[in-house]
């Protein structure tokens, strides 16, 4: 007997209209986390030598294992992965290096702010995801509803590391540094964040 192709996907059977759906948003996340990896990873090659780097670092290997629990999931599920729709995700994600950012060849100040609040959107939308997957695993024995509690999570607390990285890059982009010390002298503001992560200039 013939293998059955990748393609094909759930068993023997035509996919059902629901099956079809479940595929299509699946591969839609796929897609998304893959552009997500390359983001954050290119975010801390950039960020190496800062105090924010090592931040980012855990978060691009977070952000790594998330997506490989993504493609096991779609493999339980017997959902395969749509190539052409991931590889345009990365292309999408590549093609947004060329946002204006205020500088013509190198990264700005701003491409920090603008990077980090697409990175905090695209974890916002995998926590969704992973709430979607915890409706489905009460009738799908298949699904692991212990491990999707813990991605949840862990995405909870990515947005908060990621949203203390943005407040902090907004200080750093749109605050003079006059401003900063007039501030500094007056004393700490109580919107402060305590653990501020520190960014290189």
């Amino acid at each position: 007997m013939n293998p059955r192709p990748p393609s094909a996907g759930f068993g023997s059977r035509p996919p059902t209209e629901p099956q079809s759906f479940l595929a299509i948003y699946l591969n839609d996340h796929l897609a998304g986390a893959g552009s997500g990896v390359s983001l954050i990873r290119r975010m801390a090659r950039a960020h190496r030598n800062a105090p924010a780097g090592r931040l980012l670092a855990e978060l691009a290997a977070e952000i790594t294992e998330d997506r490989d629990s993504l493609r096991e999931f779609m493999t339980a599920l017997d959902v395969p992965a749509k190539w052409p729709r991931v590889v345009a995700g990365r292309l999408a994600e590549k093609a947004g290096r060329l946002k204006l950012n205020g500088r013509l060849v190198k990264r700005s100040p701003l491409s920090d702010v603008l990077e980090l609040e697409a990175m905090r959107l695209g974890v916002e939308g995998k926590a969704s995801l992973w709430r979607s997957l915890r409706v489905l695993a009460v009738s799908e024995p298949r699904l692991d509803q212990a491990a999707i509690d813990r991605l949840l999570d862990r995405a909870v607390r990515q947005e908060s590391v990621l949203e203390a990285l943005r407040v902090e890059a907004v200080r750093r982009t749109f605050t003079s540094t006059a401003t900063v010390s007039a501030r500094g002298r007056a004393g700490p503001s109580r919107h402060r964040s305590p653990g501020r992560a520190g960014w290189a200039s």
